[in-house]
């Protein structure tokens, strides 16, 4: 990589940094913002459970102010700098660590592993699933509803948050495609979904369920609601590492999911008027994030992997974190969480988001 390039690079890196520093100054866009999805948005909910997914210590965390905090990646996630664009300056607590009036400023639910299906990724343990998640939720509304000391005023109140739903990754890594812990191919071992649906029908049975799920989330309050595609997880170093050259398959099955997205978007707004519901487009964003991501190391993660694709705990990080696209054998760095997490705040093009992008979600009435 030419110097030039590297300098453009942690200049662009620094500079939207600061913007997001300024950008907290003053109240909040909306009262209240709800995180669920994966580990791409965990913040700590996997870090006392029975699982063997988390990311509770080091290297995670390296460049997070709190340090290793069940963070997938070395600083903020995706929902963090969302959060701070939408004005919060306070990080949004896991759903594990609620305290008192906390959960007013809303509340992240996602637990790495986890997916749309209830089985998703329970062979590595106890993640907590997208149902479980609205569960979970459904338990902080009478919370919320007791501290207003009106459902009504409560109604009200959660009507202007901003809601996000980044999940799907695991239906396909930890179920379809059952990633096994170890460098061997992905089989049904585990599970049979790959036996029972064609790569087509496994799209269409996930959009149904999570159609349900989206419309049970609407039940319970919200109306301003963001959901994120499934990225070019086939291009993730563990899985081109296990794979080769027959990854592109693992993105050919999930794309026909994201695919799906935008349409389910236009049928739930045309279904629920008094709601708003928008796609993230994950990969358009990735996919058009040049000159950034297109200098950035895609082939080598930047800690040191054990055989399912984490970090080593207590290894070394690569130092220029802002010249890799992938912290461990999954999970993007902070640098292209900032990339990422700007398109949806902001989109430069439908390509991003459709039919708002996250800053317009916030300001519809």
């Amino acid at each position: 990589m030419a110097f030039d390039d590297a300098l453009r690079i942690i200049l662009s890196f620094f500079l939207f940094t600061k913007y997001l520093q300024n950008s907290v100054q003053g109240e909040p866009q909306v009262p209240c913002y709800f995180i669920f999805g994966d580990s791409f948005a965990d913040s700590g909910n996997n870090n006392n459970l029975d699982v063997d997914l988390r990311a509770n210590y080091s290297p995670y965390g390296v460049d997070f102010p709190k340090g290793p905090t069940g963070r997938y990646t070395n600083g903020r996630t995706v929902a963090d700098i969302i959060g701070q664009l939408l004005g919060f300056i306070d990080f949004i607590p896991p759903f594990a660590n609620l305290t008192g009036k906390d959960i007013l400023k809303g509340v992240n639910y996602a637990s790495g592993g986890s997916g749309i299906r209830d089985e998703t990724g329970k062979e590595l343990g106890d993640v907590v699933s997208l149902n479980e998640q609205l569960g979970n939720h459904f338990t902080v509304l009478s919370k919320i509803s007791a501290i207003l000391n009106s459902e009504s005023a409560s109604r009200d109140y959660l009507q202007k948050c901003i809601y996000i739903v980044i999940i799907g990754t695991n239906d396909y890594l930890n179920n379809y495609f059952s990633y096994q812990n170890k460098n061997d191919y992905f089989g049904p071992s585990f599970y049979q979904t790959s036996t029972m649906y064609t790569p087509q029908q496994y799209a269409n049975v996930l959009v149904k369920q999570y159609s349900k799920q989206l419309k049970r989330l609407r039940s319970y309050g919200a109306r301003k609601v963001a959901i994120f595609g499934v990225g070019l997880i086939g291009q993730l170093p563990t899985i081109v590492r296990t794979f080769g050259n027959n990854s592109s398959m693992i993105d050919a099955a999930a794309q026909l999911f994201s695919r799906k997205l935008l349409p389910l978007v236009t049928s739930l707004n045309k279904k629920f008027t008094n709601a708003k519901f928008t796609y993230i487009n994950t990969t358009g964003i990735v996919t058009t994030s040049a000159p950034l991501l297109a200098h950035l190391n895609t082939k080598d993660s930047c800690c040191k992997l054990r055989s399912d694709g984490s970090c080593i705990e207590g290894s070394t990080p690569c130092l220029l974190r802002t010249h890799y696209a992938f912290f461990d054998g999954f999970h993007p760095t902070e640098a292209v969480n900032v990339a990422s997490a700007g398109k949806a705040y902001n989109k430069l093009s439908p390509l991003h988001a459709s039919p708002y992008d996250i800053c317009q979600l916030a300001q519809l009435p």
